[in-house]
């Protein structure tokens, strides 16, 4: 299979690149503040885009939160938590009780679960995961 790639003219590139680095200030993160511009930047995008993954502006998204996560990668110590302190953190954010989560486990196993007498199961991650909308490995 030959595959072949066009050839695109570094001057055009450049006039493509120079607006959009001036319109949105920071295209690579260095500092706590380029960090700061681009986190409020991606809130913008992901209220103007939704879940709509065919928008346009979905590839500028992709691209800024790349260069946070590999920001992060370098300068965010991220503390190891365990599924417990991460569900109690939830729940506190939230304003919830033991009993406004019976929808994702009975209300004895979610108080176990926060005394560590017992893990979370993986069907009770998912249920939470979707109850407040986060990935389901901060709970095992």
């Amino acid at each position: 299979m030959n595959c072949t790639t066009p050839t695109v003219d570094p001057a055009a590139i450049l006039q493509a690149w120079m607006p959009f680095k001036e319109l949105v200030g920071v295209t690579s993160i260095k500092t706590e503040e380029d960090y700061a511009r681009v986190a409020d930047l991606v809130n913008v995008l992901l209220d103007a885009i939704r879940d709509d993954e065919t928008h346009p502006l979905s590839d500028v998204l992709h691209y800024l939160t790349v260069q946070m996560e590999a920001y992060e990668a370098e300068h965010v110590d991220i503390p190891e938590v365990e599924p417990k302190a991460v569900l109690r953190f939830l729940m506190e954010q939230h304003g919830l009780k033991q009993t406004d989560l019976t929808d994702c486990a009975p209300q004895s196993h979610i108080s176990a679960i926060l005394a560590g007498k017992r893990g979370i199961s993986k069907e009770a991650a998912k249920k939470f995961a979707k109850r407040f909308n986060v990935n389901p490995d901060l709970f095992f």
